[in-house]
């Protein structure tokens, strides 16, 4: 099955450590759907939190649909999440646990399907961070060394 990412969460794993990851779906009205497809998403600062059994989305902004008139969507209305609600108990036991908690890694189109990836996390130290980024830049001189010899 292929799968189009419509947005992603690029500061997500330089932030967090990532888990466990979960594919829900999401709520959506027609405008949303169509400003989506075109790119118009934006998870910066986004997170899940479950209330009452429910799962919902916040502080993500779709911008609304440029030919959608007055039958457009606010941009940065909580919307639902779509998951079973053994998976929803589940993870409300985990993220009140200390430290976890439940951001959005990316919305992805799957069989004409708008999903939503989220990820069970817990946030990173400077010195976490840090250290991912010697790790990568090491890696990555590694990687040129072995080109470069063949």
């Amino acid at each position: 099955m292929s799968e189009k990412i419509l947005c992603l969460n690029k500061k997500a794993r330089h932030e967090y450590f990532i888990e466990e990851t979960y594919e829900t779906g999401i709520a959506l009205l027609g405008t949303e759907v169509k400003s989506l497809r075109i790119g118009k998403g934006n998870l910066k600062d986004s997170f899940v939190r479950i209330e009452d059994e429910e799962a919902f989305l916040h502080n993500t902004h779709i911008s609304p649909y440029p030919y959608g008139h007055q039958f457009n969507h606010e941009p940065e209305r909580v919307r639902k999440l779509l998951m079973h609600k053994q998976e929803i108990r589940r993870l409300s036991g985990k993220t009140n646990e200390r430290g976890y908690t439940l951001i959005p890694l990316k919305i992805y189109l799957k069989s004409g399907k708008i999903k939503l990836e989220i990820g069970l996390a817990k946030g990173k130290t400077l010195y976490d961070k840090r250290e991912d980024l010697k790790k990568r830049s090491a890696d990555r001189e590694m990687e040129k060394a072995l080109k470069d010899r063949r």
